[in-house]
């Protein structure tokens, strides 16, 4: 028996005999025995083999008909259909038909972090490229370095940046390059004089040799709140309270100067530092407010005394003066009748003495 298989434009039929290709049929008419079967497969789609596919590929023309993609294991394979981002093929063989659409393929190797192949942005955040793709975002106020299995590679500046996501491990280490502030809180300290008190520390500095800071030392903030502690015991444990309260602006200067190597090997610049409290315990601070009681008492006395003093060395020297100047007592006989006359607003005469004319008498002279 014959049958007749019609094979439309854009498709392709493959003629089989007991399970072996036998020929490829292309576009048009056919007359086929019953003991043969076709398959026919659209030219626009994805060609799935029916058998083994090294076996098919024996037939030339069915050869020069697809675009077969081998991937390896480490590798995986862009697919684009006329210019456009199709997906992604993983390891294995993959077979396309040819001619209807322009396929390009595009082979990554996963084996290496650095993405040396030329991807686009776009397409490394595109959701089938995401899962093989790591991301790390450098901020632009931020240092980074980059580690692969633990050893450093090199510096990494501001952006994002694209590594294949594999079985090797990578390490981005940042740190803030601004200017930042570290608290150097409660210190319970003893002064050379055995005076337990409390003080708040603080420390400006900023990370200018990202080198040192991540890569020579380990937690060098934690290093930099240690040596700025022992500075600050060393120099208070030097210094009797008395001593340690009216130098306490010159604090800083000491304390820097005393860490400024240890400062420098982690890579840090310190601009400025300083005690913000000097905390007394109660029993202290009572007893420093009697002292500062007791001096400000004996201040004031002694200001009495010696404004007491300039005032009767003053009254002392205008009755020299008024007994050797006739007419600068009658001034200040004036002076005085003015500032009583200012308090009076009348004058009532009883008896009969003659007190307009003692009070002329007065002011005539």
């Amino acid at each position: 028996m014959i049958k007749r298989i019609k094979i439309e434009a854009y498709q392709v039929g493959l003629l089989f005999e007991n399970r072996k290709l036998v020929k490829v049929l292309e576009e048009g008419q056919h007359w086929i025995f019953r003991d043969k079967n076709v398959t026919i497969y659209d030219l626009n789609a994805v060609f799935n083999a029916p058998f083994e596919l090294n076996i098919l590929l024996q037939n030339e023309v069915l050869a020069s008909m697809l675009d077969v993609v081998e991937v390896a294991d480490n590798e995986i394979v862009l697919h684009f259909i006329n210019g456009n981002f199709k997906g992604t093929l993983t390891s294995g063989r993959h077979t396309f038909w040819k001619g209807i659409v322009k396929n390009e393929f595009r082979t990554a190797d996963l084996s290496k972090i650095e993405i040396t192949e030329n991807i686009s942005v776009n397409l490394l955040e595109h959701n089938q490229l995401k899962y093989f793709v790591r991301k790390f975002i450098v901020a632009s106020n931020d240092k980074a370095l980059l580690f692969v299995n633990g050893t450093f590679i090199r510096e990494l500046k501001s952006g994002t940046h694209y590594f294949w996501n594999n079985a090797i491990t990578i390490e981005v280490k940042t740190v803030d390059a601004r200017q930042q502030q570290l608290e150097i809180s409660g210190q319970e300290l003893l002064t050379k004089d055995k005076a337990g008190l409390r003080i708040n520390f603080f420390v400006r500095y900023q990370v200018v040799d990202i080198m040192k800071a991540l890569v020579e030392n380990k937690d060098f903030e934690k290093q930099l709140y240690v040596a700025m502690q022992l500075a600050l015991r060393a120099f208070v444990g030097g210094l009797t309270l008395d001593e340690l309260l009216s130098r306490k602006d010159a604090i800083a200067e000491a304390i820097l100067e005393e860490a400024k190597a240890k400062i420098k090997d982690l890579g840090l610049n310190i601009s400025d530092a300083g005690i913000r409290d000097i905390i007394l315990p109660g029993d202290m601070k009572e007893i420093m407010n009697q002292v500062l009681v007791a001096e400000k008492k004996a201040q004031a006395n002694s200001i009495m005394r010696r404004e007491e003093t300039a005032a009767t060395r003053s009254l002392l020297n205008t009755a020299k003066l008024m007994e050797e100047n006739e007419m600068l007592w009658k001034l200040k006989e004036m002076e005085y009748v003015e500032k009583i006359a200012d308090k009076i607003g009348e004058i009532t005469i009883s008896g009969g003495g003659n007190v307009i004319g003692q009070l002329k008498e007065i002011f005539v002279k």
